[in-house]
């Protein structure tokens, strides 16, 4: 009888649940829904979690919060059928596949492999909270973000995958335990942050909350009695609020939903702490949100609210006409009530309410048959927010060229881990070579092998996310040339590149120096001056020490001449009518040479381009011998060099450029002077973007509505500097651009 009754309660609840799961969706889609959820009750059974939560309750829990995401269909299913591999080994994928259609497998597939990563990302968090320092932690945690994301090919699974987190923390909520203070560490780090970076605002405020709760139980209940002990009076306010903005907004003619936002008690906490100010003084404690139907009456809702009280100075955001990162838009502002308290009010449009509270969710549209017309739209939407979340600022980062010049494309990229658990992150196409370089230097030169998930492979073999890397190495070693080969696909980093060549170049340089060595003492030998200290000798010729010195004179880039003038001392003694000959130095770019960077001669020789004058091909230059810094190279009218070879002419000598690969860059200021306006910054820098000009430097000043940027940049020649101030030159409000 008993189980009778059980029975009969399961299949109520199960039509309850099923009603709620299909919301929004059609007859046939409902249909869909109800099949999973028959299907997935049956394979799930009494199977519990390492949590101690059911199975069955889990992927139930999971799938209403999906549907309170407004998510597709497949995405319902996904999360109702999430364990099903796990249970049903004997084909549970192919099951999926065959009953519910491909799209629903490929997302239980996703959060299949999501979930391998929770003892790696666990493990991570205790071995860095128990001995890494702050900033390591935050880089790698970083880096774990973007694995995770890296991992799936579907954002939907992502979101699954933020939904199982919110139930497990439900789950916790209930039942406490000892690994619920772990996981809400974890949730912290690593999910609250993506969920706030795809805007999926419901889920990050409970995360956040929970999390807050487990972790620091004392400080949750003082905040939570805070607030309660203002309730009352805090809902008569906000109950009286509302009533005076929709009589005047009806007033005005605007049609507006008004209702009392609630704060979330980790929001709260997070602002005392981080602001250093008491409960009182957290602007957003009492909090309105007026919804309308247009941009422009969001403006007007604004004035109105000005008007009714006294806005508080430096506590307005624009994030209509400078939307976040992620695309939130609304208007934020907090005015002074008569009771002299704050009050904070969001003003947006319905269609920036649904971004606000689903984020990517209310954009990711995946229907049947027909498509909508606007689904490029969509498309370019989803796929910005895929690179969206590569960044690895966080999106309130509010220097927008800097965002720029930071994104990478999430394809881009791919990350495996070490032995120890710690990920790495890799351009597409690595290698294990590659990955050896990256961990250490000397870990590369000794490589000799490497195990790929425990599996021996080849050295060339490009890598995938989510793989564990181990290198087998001697334990004395060197590169080989053949790394060095294309065509073997040994090495895909520039990075590695350099360091196989570095080493081959230390090689040749050990040789260079020997015979430098061999012509200096000849030299000084035939001169009778064999106990000189060659040190003084290298300075007085502009050197910083004597293997410069030995390295100009095996190169031929110090000629003997030169060389018996300095030892004999008669640089001023020369005979009468015939002055010591200028020596000639070419600049070229050495084989081995670092890109963007012109060096005299090749490797160790001193040269430094000037930072005054920043030359650039194919501006004349010349060259003047510094003391103890080797040769500055300045353009021929820098004011700078012109006055030095005044002081010291006989420290002067010829320069030219050399052939020059077509990668090699040289920075160069730019002066930009504009009236101020809104988005001038921006507008300048898709220029640079457009020209891929890099831009290692920037400094903005304004005043009374005048504008003077300055940016150094890297450019190629001084074709692309002028190519590019003709274009910052027609953007609307420049006066002048010009080069510094």
């Amino acid at each position: 009888m008993v189980s009778v009754v059980h029975s009969i309660a399961a299949q109520s609840d199960d039509q309850h649940s099923l009603q709620t799961l299909s919301e929004g969706l059609s007859a046939e889609e409902c249909e869909r829904i109800a099949a999973a959820l028959a299907f997935a009750r049956e394979i799930y059974g009494d199977a519990c979690l390492g949590s101690g939560e059911g199975v069955w309750s889990h992927a139930l829990g999971m799938a209403l919060i999906v549907a309170g995401l407004r998510l597709d269909v497949a995405s319902r299913q996904a999360a109702l059928l999430f364990a099903v591999p796990a249970h049903d080994a004997h084909g549970g994928q192919q099951q999926i596949e065959a009953r519910f259609g491909a799209d629903v497998a490929q997302l239980v597939h996703g959060i299949s492999r999501l979930n391998r990563l929770r003892p790696i990302t666990r493990g991570f968090m205790a071995a860095n909270h128990a001995g890494g320092t702050p900033q390591e932690t935050r880089a790698q945690v970083e880096v774990l973000r973007k694995m995770l994301l890296a991992m799936v090919e579907d954002i939907r699974v992502v979101l699954l995958r933020l939904a199982s987190r919110t139930q497990t923390l439900r789950y916790y909520a209930a039942h406490p335990d000892e690994l619920r203070v772990q996981v809400a560490r974890e949730t912290l780090e690593l999910y609250s942050p993506l969920a706030n970076r795809l805007g999926v605002w419901e889920l990050k405020w409970e995360l956040e909350d929970l999390s807050f709760r487990f972790l620091h139980p004392e400080t949750y209940k003082k905040v939570a009695k805070m607030l309660d002990e203002k309730r009352i009076e805090r809902e008569q306010f906000i109950a009286g609020a509302i009533e005076r903005v929709k009589a005047e907004l009806s007033a005005a003619g605007i049609g507006a939903e008004v209702y009392g936002r609630p704060k979330h008690i980790y929001s709260i906490w997070n602002k005392m702490r981080k602001k250093g100010v008491e409960f009182s003084e957290v602007y957003d404690v009492r909090a309105l949100r007026i919804i309308v139907d247009s941009v422009k009456d969001c403006y007007t809702a604004l004035g109105v609210v000005h008007n009714i009280w006294t806005p508080i100075p430096k506590e307005f955001d624009d994030y209509i006409s400078n939307p976040k990162g992620n695309y939130y838009r609304s208007l934020h502002t907090a005015v002074r009530c008569p009771d002299g308290r704050s009050l904070e009010v969001q003003i947006r449009t319905w269609e920036m309410h649904r971004h606000a509270e689903l984020g990517v969710a209310a954009h990711w549209r995946y229907k049947e048959g027909s498509k909508p017309a606007n689904e490029d739209r969509y498309d370019e939407k989803i796929a910005w927010l895929r690179q969206l979340l590569t960044w690895k600022d966080e999106v309130t980062d509010s220097s927008d060229w800097v965002r720029h010049y930071k994104q990478a494309a999430l394809d881009e990229t791919i990350y495996v881990m070490t032995p120890q658990g710690k990920v790495v992150d890799l351009p597409r196409g690595a290698t294990p070579l590659d990955f050896a370089y990256r961990v250490h230097t000397d870990l590369g030169h000794r490589c000799r092998g490497a195990k790929i998930d425990g599996v021996l492979a080849p050295l060339n073999t490009a890598l995938q996310t989510g793989q564990r890397v181990e290198i087998i190495a001697a334990k004395q070693g060197a590169p080989s040339r053949d790394w060095l080969n294309p065509a073997l696909g040994y090495i895909h980093t520039k990075g590695a590149r350099t360091k196989v060549r570095q080493w081959f170049a230390s090689l040749a340089l050990e040789q260079t120096l020997a015979d430098g060595k061999a012509i200096v003492a000849k030299e000084l030998q035939r001169l009778g001056q064999s106990g000189l200290n060659i040190d003084e000798l290298a300075h007085r010729l502009g050197l910083a020490k004597a293997d410069d010195l030995y390295i100009a004179a095996a190169r031929g880039e110090l000629n003997l001449r030169q060389l018996q003038a300095i030892v004999r001392g008669d640089v001023q003694g020369a005979p009468e009518g015939e002055a010591l000959p200028r020596p000639a130095l070419v600049l070229r770019t050495p084989a081995e040479g670092p890109k963007g960077i012109l060096i005299v001669g090749v490797d160790k020789l001193l040269t430094q381009l000037a930072r005054c004058c920043k030359p650039a091909p194919p501006d004349p230059i010349e060259g003047f011998v510094t003391r103890g810094k080797g040769v500055s190279i300045h353009r021929s009218d820098c004011p700078n060099f012109q006055h030095l070879a005044a002081l010291h002419p006989e420290r002067v000598i010829e320069t030219d450029w050399g052939r020059a690969e077509a990668s090699e860059v040289f920075a160069t200021d730019i002066v930009v002077d504009a009236h101020d306006r809104q988005g001038l910054l921006r507008d300048i820098s898709e220029i640079f973007a457009k020209e891929k000009i890099n831009v290692i430097g920037v400094n903005t000043q304004s005043k009374q509505g005048k504008a003077r940027m300055g940016f150094t940049v890297e450019v190629h020649n001084l074709q692309q500097l002028k190519r590019t101030l003709e274009l910052i030159h027609g953007v609307e409000g420049v006066v002048a651009a010009r080069r510094g």
